[in-house]
């Protein structure tokens, strides 16, 4: 399996206004890459929301709203976010899960699993290797 390392990107929401996300293109179980964006949205209000964007390769994936995205833990634990785009999806192979109250719960930055609810099949799976993780958690926590 190849490494997949995510990347701080700097992107201006104004004029002098720098903000960052966390990019990386990982490949799902049949070999289709995924491009997977974390990002704090919100920034003037004191609770940043922090939501995860995944976007599959146009008509080979419909992701299934509003179910949520599942995400597992090294140590088993299944912890679940809720889709933001329950009804505004602004196309179907584009997701949006809230991870705010998500990330906190994460007390290591072993790899982790996402099951992406998708139409018609089981979930599918992505599998978010340690240094993705670890460059979320510095996101959430060292950058403003």
């Amino acid at each position: 399996m190849e490494e997949a390392h995510a990347l701080l990107r700097q992107h201006h929401d104004f004029p002098d206004v720098l903000r960052y996300h966390s990019q990386v293109s990982i490949k799902d179980e049949k070999g289709y890459a995924w491009q997977v964006l974390l990002f704090k949205q919100n920034y003037n209000s004191p609770v940043k929301d922090l939501r995860l964007r995944l976007v599959a390769f146009p008509g080979v994936v419909e992701i299934a709203h509003p179910q949520p995205l599942l995400i597992e833990t090294a140590e088993r634990n299944l912890l679940s976010a809720s889709d933001a785009y329950a009804l505004t999806a602004p196309a179907p192979n584009v997701g949006e899960y809230k991870l705010t109250d998500v990330l906190p719960k994460l007390t290591t930055t072993d790899a982790l699993k996402l099951y992406v609810p998708v139409s018609f099949r089981q979930p599918l799976v992505l599998n978010i290797p340690n240094t993705v993780v670890t460059e979320w958690q510095w996101l959430v926590t060292e950058i403003d």
